[in-house]
């Protein structure tokens, strides 16, 4: 059974940094891309981030210098870097099996910018 489990997110200042991680079973895990992606209160699911099994990466325009993806293919794990957090990052965040939303989703782990 393929499982994605989100971890890291809280509440942080505008400015602040989060680390979100997503550990990964149920199927290989080195050889598919995985994403993030976010959901925002009343809004729909947003890409965020898209990294390939050799490490190629791809961002939206709205976190682009801010954020960087990796993972750890040994470890089966995906994360999710955020710098310079604004309040309009606010949303639960999603890792994805697949791009740009995946045909797997975890539950998501909440992030929430404020002051």
């Amino acid at each position: 059974e393929v499982q994605l489990v989100e971890s890291g997110g809280g509440l942080v200042q505008p400015g602040g940094s989060l680390r979100l991680s997503c550990a990964a079973s149920g199927f290989t895990f080195k050889y598919y891309t995985m994403s993030w992606v976010r959901q925002a209160p009343g809004k729909g699911l947003e890409w965020v981030s898209t990294i390939n099994g050799v490490g190629s990466t791809a961002y939206a325009d709205s976190v682009k210098g801010r954020f960087t993806i990796s993972r750890d293919n040994a470890k089966n794990t995906l994360y999710l870097q955020l710098n310079s957090l604004k309040a309009e990052d606010t949303a639960m965040y999603f890792c994805a099996r697949g791009e740009p939303y995946g045909d797997k989703r975890g539950p998501g782990t909440q992030v929430t910018v404020s002051s």
